[in-house]
């Protein structure tokens, strides 16, 4: 490895990496922010000064106004292997482990480093990462009972346990798709709400306990859409439901 002027450093004019802007502007902020970090993770370049790793990281040191650059020369590879190399070296097997980063480093600046793809927002708070809340969609149910028949789109699950029926799979793995094939049963809540909302006690618990309906009680009283008499609201009270 030698520190060389930066100036006889050649970009790889056929590099089939790209950086966008924003990561751009991050790239050369870390190289102000952090120059140390070029010492450790030296720009490869061939015989004749031409980059094979860190074509982003030459860009972003021009931009931040280095003179000079270490580089590490791997003059010892064939054309083949430097073309290999060029696209090795570019390609991340790893994953990231969201929860260790998220307890061992502040979100912000591993944003700031150019991180980005987390599973929730850089600027959450610690107590709001496991405490997301989830906004269910609010139905006002009319006095029209619809048929049971239009609370589901069934036409692509039909469609595929037709095709698996009619396919030389054994029994059993016919048994596992056709289960796995309720998934794209859609399901129309608005109308759901309606049929939940004109039908006995017997069916309303049922489908509560399928999750179909999920009745906030304060919120439903407040609106008008839900009549409790005390007896009904004890009865939730004393079973700890929604209370």
């Amino acid at each position: 490895m030698e520190l060389v002027k930066i100036s006889k450093v050649i970009p790889n004019e056929n590099n089939p990496r790209f950086i966008k802007d924003n990561k751009f502007k991050k790239l050369v902020k870390s190289i102000k922010d952090f120059p140390e970090m070029l010492k450790l993770r030296p720009i490869v370049v061939n015989k004749d000064m031409v980059v094979l790793g860190g074509n982003m990281r030459l860009k972003a040191c021009n931009e931040a106004g280095l003179k000079e650059v270490y580089v590490l020369k791997a003059d010892e590879l064939t054309k083949e292997q430097e073309q290999e190399f060029i696209v090795k070296d570019n390609v991340g097997f790893g994953e990231w482990d969201w929860d260790s980063l998220a307890n061992e480093w502040e979100l912000k600046e591993l944003e700031d480093w150019g991180l980005d793809g987390f599973p929730f927002d850089a600027e959450d708070t610690e107590e709001d990462k496991y405490t997301r809340k989830i906004e269910a969609p609010t139905y006002k149910p009319n006095n029209e009972k619809p048929n049971i028949n239009d609370l589901t789109d069934d036409a692509k699950y039909k469609e595929l346990i037709t095709d698996i029926n009619n396919s030389t799979l054994d029994e059993t793995e016919k048994k596992f798709l056709i289960k796995s094939a309720q998934r794209h049963i859609v399901f129309d809540y608005s109308k759901i709400a309606d049929y939940y909302a004109n039908s006995n006690k017997d069916v309303q618990d049922l489908m509560e306990r399928s999750a179909l309906i999920i009745i906030d009680f304060d919120k439903a009283i407040e609106s008008g859409y839900v009549k409790l008499t005390n007896d009904i609201a004890k009865s939730y009270k004393k079973n700890g439901i929604l209370w």
